[in-house]
């Protein structure tokens, strides 16, 4: 898709604009194609927040936005070359019997899309295969990749499972299976995905020692888990406490039951580290989580990773916090902790609903952020009963403690 010098120039000079503005001028412009600077700018716009690294690079071009939509974060996408090349380096340290060296280990990206994924995940290895059906996204790859020094990267134009049949077999595969049904809603089932990746499992797994396979967070991880047999580990992700994707790791070998498959929750935020945790739901299921109904210093609100793995118990377990009500997903504790994965909040004062109690205590407040868990009224309501505007400093919580009372708990959010 060559573009001319003055389509190129136009990019480059309005490239901050509002593009619906642009899209309105374009007759003083004749000498640009104007759609496709319309395309490239929306794109670099959506890139500079995204994949940052990407809109640096003035070579690099966009497709349509329903494909910058689907495609992965900067951040995700290097997540995901951070479990292959943690794996890559653990089999080195540890072979398997009568395994021989791979000093180029090579890789398929069965979905191509973008290449994001492939971008990121392809620096793991010696040589890597972009696969995609879309011609117009496999002309982008070609002439992206090497734009960003990907030159060991081969682009395919190509239906996913045609080539899984075809090809040759190789280290590890990557593949991001369409949420979309034909009227464009979005699916959730394995099996409603396409490629259906349980039909396909044995077979991917004979053409690679491991499989990366991206699913969408709105997936349900037990049914993920009994639907795929090979499933060695399990990542859900978030970025800025918004799940994102859902990653099963699966590998050749003895398969491990459910309850042993580690599951990392990672939550990406503004801190330079992830906030993660790891369990096991054979873990879960063997901790403790004891409840209270009394408030101590500090309130903890778990991240969208943790919520969707479920791991209440092993939270309680593991950073010695109490849960306020077995349905109400909040910890507290008198002392703070830092590392918790999720928001963390000093209590300054608590009461019940009664409108005596809620005027002493919010006296002073004309807004508030707040928030409702386990508790009979939505935000919009509560915010209505209580006449609080939305935003400050002020945080809270109304929800249920252990003996049932409903409380209104005011607090401020810590780092």
């Amino acid at each position: 898709m060559p573009l001319s010098q003055d389509t190129l120039r136009f990019i480059r000079e309005h490239r901050r604009d509002d593009v619906r503005s642009l899209a309105l001028q374009a007759r003083r412009y004749p000498s640009v194609d104007m759609p496709a600077a319309i395309t490239q700018i929306s794109g670099w716009q959506v890139a500079k927040e995204k994949i940052p690294a990407w809109a640096k690079n003035d070579d690099i071009l966009y497709p349509a936005h329903l494909s910058l939509e689907q495609c992965s974060s900067q951040a995700t996408a290097q997540y995901k070359a951070e479990i292959i090349a943690n794996l890559l380096c653990t089999e080195q340290e540890h072979p398997a019997k009568d395994s021989a060296p791979a000093p180029a280990a090579t890789f398929t990206d069965l979905t191509g899309g973008f290449g994001i994924d492939c971008s990121f995940l392809s620096c793991c290895f010696g040589h890597a295969t972009y696969v995609e059906r879309q011609e117009a996204l496999c002309q982008i790859a070609a002439h992206n990749f090497p734009a960003l020094g990907l030159n060991h990267i081969s682009v395919c134009h190509a239906d996913s499972v045609c080539h899984l049949q075809e090809m040759e077999p190789v280290d590890c595969i990557f593949i991001d299976p369409a949420r979309r049904d034909g009227h464009g809603g979005k699916t959730v089932a394995i099996g409603d995905c396409e490629p259906d990746i349980a039909a396909l499992e044995e077979l991917l797994l004979r053409k690679a020692r491991h499989v990366l396979v991206k699913l969408s967070p709105m997936l349900d991880l037990t049914l993920a888990l009994n639907d795929l047999k090979h499933v060695h580990q399990a990542h859900i992700v978030s970025v800025g406490n918004e799940c994102k994707e859902l990653l099963l790791l699966l590998g050749q070998g003895e398969s491990l039951p459910t309850d042993d498959v580690p599951i990392h929750c990672i939550n990406f935020t503004s801190a330079p580290a992830p906030q993660t945790l790891v369990f096991t739901r054979g873990q879960e299921k063997e901790c403790t989580c004891p409840c209270t109904p009394q408030l101590k210093s500090y309130l903890y609100e778990p991240n969208a990773s943790v919520l969707k793995a479920g791991a209440f118990r092993s939270l309680s377990s593991l950073y010695k916090v109490e849960k306020l009500h077995p349905n109400s997903h909040l910890y507290t504790s008198d002392s703070l902790l830092p590392d918790f994965p999720g928001r963390k909040f000093r209590i300054s004062s608590s009461c019940g609903f009664s409108k005596k109690e809620v005027k002493e205590m919010l006296a002073a407040e004309k807004k508030a952020n707040l928030t409702v868990r386990n508790f009979p009224a939505t935000v919009a309501e509560l915010r209505k009963r209580l006449k609080l505007a939305e935003g400050g400093d002020t945080y809270l919580f109304a929800t249920t403690l252990a003996d049932e009372r409903k409380v209104l708990i005011r607090c401020q959010t810590i780092g």
